[in-house]
């Protein structure tokens, strides 16, 4: 086998259709663009979504937002919330369920912020070092 000798395969490669070169290629004429109207003129087009004049779809429907779940969404907590909850061993689910922090919140990290004089027990959650040394100062611990 030698490069001047290779070939596609038979069937392989199609012809391109030419349009417009008379009535017995069967698109003749109006080569397959109709009669008449902007896109049977050269230079025609209009753009993706027009309607016409139409208000367009995406500008009649509602302006609506999302939160999206795929996003890692962090919360935080501050050391008087934990101040005023009422278990000692918290997660978190607990503060779910407290509505504490939103029910989409996959990380807690509590910071430092009002006064912690009670001991807790934080377990997979974060804390700031500051909000850390207070917790540990009030006998708590962060697992």
């Amino acid at each position: 086998m030698q490069l001047n000798t290779v070939k596609p395969a038979e069937g392989s490669k199609k012809a391109a259709r030419r349009v417009g070169r008379g009535i017995g290629s069967g698109l003749g004429k109006t080569a397959g663009r109709g009669h008449k109207g902007q896109k049977s003129r050269a230079g025609g087009y209009h753009k993706v979504g027009f309607e016409g004049g139409q208000m367009p779809l995406q500008r009649r429907l509602p302006k609506r937002g999302f939160k999206s779940a795929l996003l890692k969404y962090n919360a935080e907590l501050t050391l008087s919330e934990l101040q005023s909850f009422g278990a000692d061993e918290i997660d978190l689910l607990a503060l779910k369920a407290a509505g504490l922090v939103p029910q989409i919140a996959r990380n807690v990290k509590v910071i430092k912020s009002g006064e912690l004089t009670k001991k807790v027990v934080l377990k997979g959650i974060g804390a700031t070092a500051g909000a850390k040394a207070v917790i540990e100062a009030a006998g708590g611990q962060i697992a």
